[in-house]
């Protein structure tokens, strides 16, 4: 596994104490951490865990009355910051932020009870941008139902369309052909990409490194120009399909990929150039929004946020799919669990799905991109001008859908922000009797007030851009 900080768990200061006088000078970043009065995840002692919770509600209940007040405060599991109470609770002031302010990643409102410029209460109320996707899943076909869920993390859209057809897989015990997993797994590893230099752009945006925004999105269209070409569309694809993949990879999909892999490589140098040793980036970053190994797994915290913290948990390592475990890859953790190393764990992340586009560019194997079994797949376009039986059966497919056994099925992915699962409940037939989504954005949405509680109101924004919620994901 690589460490994108330091291999040891001890404090900074230990660690400056044992440096060797002849070893290279220190980065501006390590200056930075210590000079800081760092905090390293898992020092702190633990709180009581309250399991109450005020759900629905629109206001800030006074903290006596409120049964969610602990989570509100951040204290549930651990309390990361201490500071003294300057005022009166009742002096203390109650803003929102959001729906509509622009750096809520989508429409996130946050209840904040503020003493002065310190957060010291964080209320997230999500169900702003609800669309019953899960439900809208009952009335639709296996067929159909892959341009439904594409839509809900929309930055991921091949993540929620591989979870889907993994799933109705595991349903209809289908296996599909090795080019068709080599190509799913190249596809959402770029799609991890994507995600992430989005997120790049916008956290940079968010905290004043507003050049990132513009190269960010700079690479960005590099990758959905590939999955444009490839699908025919630049996001929701439908193309990932239960069976295999909608259609093979187009003519010269080798040149493109080795292309993007050079340039998207060289843009995230660039980055690296531009924020790892710019002084208001590391202030802005180092020990800002931190949060614990034992708060990721008490809130179900998953992906680059959890592994910034320390948790060295992948699904690609850990229950692998599609065959990605027979690339080489390493996972990065980081160790103070902050914004600083949420920002270099994704950096690296970037590089390592790199990696893996450029193995499979490499190793692909020949066949069909499909399954063969005729329950599932369509038969070919031109059979259906040459045989009535092929038009009569791809009317069948598309009118009637897959016919699925009773059962029931759960899949799960790693995806851009963490594990992303999806449940299935059949009773026999063409359509889903219950699904359900595993959210990682929703896991992250209520993690925040671990974050930010207690922390100054200027790091509010750099904590929620670097939890990096989508909030189609949350919602559904």
């Amino acid at each position: 596994m690589t460490d994108t900080t330091d291999t040891e768990s001890a404090p900074v200061e230990e660690l400056e104490s044992d440096q060797d006088p002849s070893a290279p000078e220190m980065s501006v970043a390590d200056q930075r951490r210590a000079t800081h009065d760092m905090w390293v995840s898992g020092t702190e002692d633990t709180y009581p865990f309250a399991a109450a919770t005020d759900e629905g509600a629109q206001e800030m209940l006074p903290q006596a009355d409120d049964p969610g007040a602990s989570m509100q405060a951040g204290i549930a599991v651990d309390d990361d910051y201490t500071s003294e109470v300057l005022v009166d609770p009742d002096e203390r002031q109650i803003i929102n932020m959001g729906p509509q302010h622009p750096s809520t990643h989508g429409v996130l409102r946050l209840h904040l009870e503020l003493e002065g410029e310190t957060v010291r209460r964080v209320k997230p109320i999500i169900g702003y941008l609800h669309t019953g996707m899960e439900k809208t899943a009952e009335t639709l076909t296996y067929a159909q139902g892959g341009t439904n869920v594409t839509r809900m993390d929309y930055l991921a859209p091949f993540h929620n369309e591989l979870a889907y057809s993994l799933t109705v897989e595991q349903l209809l015990g289908l296996e599909v052909p090795a080019r068709a997993s080599a190509i799913r797994v190249l596809m959402t590893e770029l799609n991890r990409v994507a995600s992430h230099l989005l997120w790049a752009a916008t956290q940079g945006m968010d905290i004043g490194a507003l050049s990132m925004m513009i190269y960010g999105w700079r690479e960005r269209e590099i990758c959905l120009d590939f999955f444009e070409k490839t699908t025919g569309l630049r996001m929701n694809h439908n193309y990932i399909r239960p069976g295999g993949v909608a259609a093979d990879l187009p003519d010269g999909w080798q040149d493109d990929v080795t292309n993007l892999i050079a340039v998207v490589s060289a843009g995230i140098g660039e980055y690296e150039e531009l924020l790892n040793e710019n002084p208001i980036f590391l202030d802005r970053t180092m020990g800002v929004g931190v949060i614990t190994p034992q708060e990721c797994k008490e809130y179900g915290v998953t992906g680059p946020m959890a592994r910034a913290s320390g948790v060295d948990w992948d699904l690609r390592k850990a229950a692998p799919y599609c065959g990605i475990d027979q690339y080489d890859f390493d996972v990065p953790l980081g160790r103070h669990g902050d914004v600083h190393d949420r920002y270099t764990v994704r950096m690296e992340e970037m590089r390592q799905s790199l990696h893996i586009a450029g193995q499979i560019v490499e190793t692909i194997p020949s066949g069909d991109y499909r399954a063969e079994d005729r329950k599932v797949t369509p038969p070919p376009r031109k059979r259906i001008d040459e045989s009535m039986e092929a038009l009569i059966h791809h009317f069948k497919l598309f009118t009637e859908g897959i016919n699925v056994p009773e059962g029931t099925a759960y899949q799960s992915v790693e995806g851009p922000r963490g594990e992303l699962g999806c449940l299935i409940v059949s009773k026999g037939g063409t359509r889903p009797w219950r699904m359900h989504w595993r959210a990682p954005s929703f896991a992250a949405v209520q993690a925040l007030p671990v974050m930010m509680t207690d922390s100054l109101l200027a790091d509010v924004v750099a904590s929620l851009a670097s939890a990096d919620p989508v909030l189609g994901d949350v919602d559904r």
